[in-house]
């Protein structure tokens, strides 16, 4: 009686930690939502894909910050990664210099610059603040290049300053610093990718029609 009575009660605790429709933070979020119910709907159209199976999605978004002036002032990798802690909302990582270089001063385990890597709800609600916000605040914007695609369905975008983003207050800033921003998806071809982001409103460059 005692092992069916233990039973029950990590069936029970299993159900608990179990989240119902609804409940994961990740169906909250206004990306998601579009995703699931427009981007999905749309990319099968496009592509005559067979199986909502086969639609591409994001799997994550990674933010890198390199940072060879930290080698000279410990206190620009600390200022740089408060930034990027308010930008992206979780903590980021340190990365070392796998090896030495005499002619830059820099020695094997110096810290150099940051990086992150977002998933699910975070990766969503970051995706989201960036495309609608941050993006048009860049001067002179004119679109993002479609250039910047790795062959394997993966995009990186060149941030040349922080402050775009919002949370940043631009008066208790000490310097400018700038990161690269990369959107890992499940698409099989860059065409496919493309379709994807341009879905999710990345806003690429549009190509100048040539005058006869």
């Amino acid at each position: 009686m005692a092992s069916k009575k233990n039973k029950k009660g990590a069936a029970a605790k299993s159900a608990a930690k179990t989240p119902e429709f609804g409940d994961d933070p990740i169906e909250q979020l206004r990306l998601f939502d579009r995703y699931r119910e427009t981007i999905v709907p749309a990319m099968m159209k496009q592509f005559s894909y067979k199986s909502v199976m086969e639609v591409p999605k994001i799997q994550k978004v990674s933010v890198n910050m390199g940072l060879g002036d930290a080698i000279q002032d410990s206190k620009i990798l600390e200022q740089a990664a408060r930034d990027m802690e308010t930008i992206v909302g979780q903590k980021v990582v340190v990365t070392k210099a796998k090896k030495s270089i005499s002619n830059f001063k820099l020695r094997d385990g110096m810290q150099i610059g940051l990086r992150v890597t977002m998933r699910r709800a975070r990766m969503y609600e970051f995706l989201d603040r960036f495309i609608s916000t941050a993006i048009p605040r860049i001067r002179d914007f004119r679109g993002v290049s479609d250039k910047s695609f790795d062959g394997r369905g993966n995009y990186s975008i060149g941030v040349k300053e922080q402050i775009i983003f919002p949370e940043i207050d631009v008066d208790k800033i000490a310097r400018i610093f700038g990161m690269d921003v990369t959107i890992v998806t499940s698409a099989k071809t860059d065409e496919e990718a493309k379709a994807l982001l341009e879905h999710f409103g990345l806003p690429f460059r549009k190509k100048e029609v040539a005058q006869a």
